[in-house]
């Protein structure tokens, strides 16, 4: 076990146990996360030998680099190796700020959830994350903002996996990475991604946490949606919506709607009358998001993005209803950025 994967509470009950005052616990971790799970001097003014007795108890991380791919808008995307052999993604993309960066990272071990343009679902699901093991993408990824004069200014939840399907796992890698007592970010610098698993919109509601939610609908009616999201055949999106309702009331935080233009299949004008239609009058941010092809689908379609001019015509019909949209431009595409790629290619390779 990791040091990504203690708290402040077995940390303090471990130095009690060795001779040292529990009171340096936090200070201890505080330092850890703020160093990117590192520690670099300047040091607090620690007893001699307490730093070594605790990474004696905890290793710095469980996982290792595994492979680091750079693209020419400057999006680092990283591939980490789990002690199990399992791999990994995180990205990091720079900000229009100079001194900012954003984060994208994962959750579980490849996707339950089917998306049917989406690379990660092709290898289907094979574990849950730990805590810890999702903190360490963080981490890494806060060591590589520092690398290029940046801070990890925000963390989204939009890589490999269905955060609601981990979330116990990714509640508590949230506290260590926000708080300000530990990880320092702050909740509104977090949002948590979902499909629509109506259940875990809900708990998450419910948590206190307050981080953002963001709902990819990718359709703006239930057939389309069940086409290339099978869990629309759960859920449909008249639910979804109430629940991004419910969030919103309860935590008071602006629900963000994702929207993955596919050509000639969801990015019709006629298909963004029927998301106004769909909205109404909610006052929620829609994200159209430019697609990265990622090869034959699992019902061996391939799947393109929106030529510009069809993305503009349906931003067009949004923002003459009064909808809040903005079309996302595609990050990294030259180094297999979009979610599951990297990982996909290397082990095929």
């Amino acid at each position: 076990m990791a040091l990504s994967e203690a708290t402040v509470d077995s940390v303090r009950e471990h130095l009690q146990a060795t001779g040292f005052k529990p009171s340096h616990a936090a200070g201890l971790l505080r330092h850890y996360y703020r160093a990117g799970g590192r520690f670099h001097p300047p040091f607090p003014l620690w007893p001699k030998g307490l730093l070594e007795q605790v990474l004696q108890r905890w290793p710095l991380e469980s996982s290792l680099p595994a492979a680091r791919q750079v693209a020419e808008d400057g999006t680092v995307k990283l591939l980490r190796r789990l002690q199990d052999g399992r791999t990994v993604e995180c990205v990091l993309m720079p900000d229009y700020r100079a001194d900012r960066a954003a984060g994208c990272i994962s959750s579980q071990v490849g996707c339950a959830m089917a998306c049917d343009f989406c690379a990660t679902t092709k290898s289907g699901f094979e574990r849950n994350l730990t805590s810890g093991e999702i903190v360490e993408q963080a981490l890494s990824l806060r060591r590589e903002a520092a690398s290029g004069g940046r801070r990890l200014h925000t963390l989204v939840f939009m890589g490999m996996g269905e955060p609601m399907l981990n979330l116990d796992a990714v509640m508590e890698a949230i506290r260590r990475l926000a708080d300000n007592s530990l990880g320092g970010m702050g909740w509104r610098q977090i949002t948590v991604s979902t499909v629509g698993i109506i259940p875990g919109m809900d708990r998450l509601a419910d948590s206190g946490l307050g981080v953002h939610l963001a709902v990819s609908l990718h359709a703006s009616d239930d057939v389309t949606r069940a086409r290339i999201l099978p869990t629309g055949r759960r859920y449909p999106l008249a639910d979804i919506l109430a629940a991004a309702d419910r969030y919103q009331e309860r935590t008071g935080r602006p629900v963000s709607l994702q929207y993955c233009l596919l050509r000639d299949v969801n990015d019709s004008e006629q298909q963004a009358r029927a998301l106004v239609t769909l909205l109404g009058t909610r006052r929620m941010h829609v994200n159209l998001l430019r697609y990265n092809p990622t090869g034959v689908s699992l019902q061996g379609l391939s799947y393109e993005p929106s030529t510009p001019e069809a993305e503009a015509r349906f931003v067009a019909v949004l923002r003459a209803a009064g909808v809040v949209a903005h079309g996302r431009r595609s990050r990294g595409p030259d180094i297999d950025a979009a979610c599951g790629q990297l990982r996909r290619r290397l082990a095929t390779m």
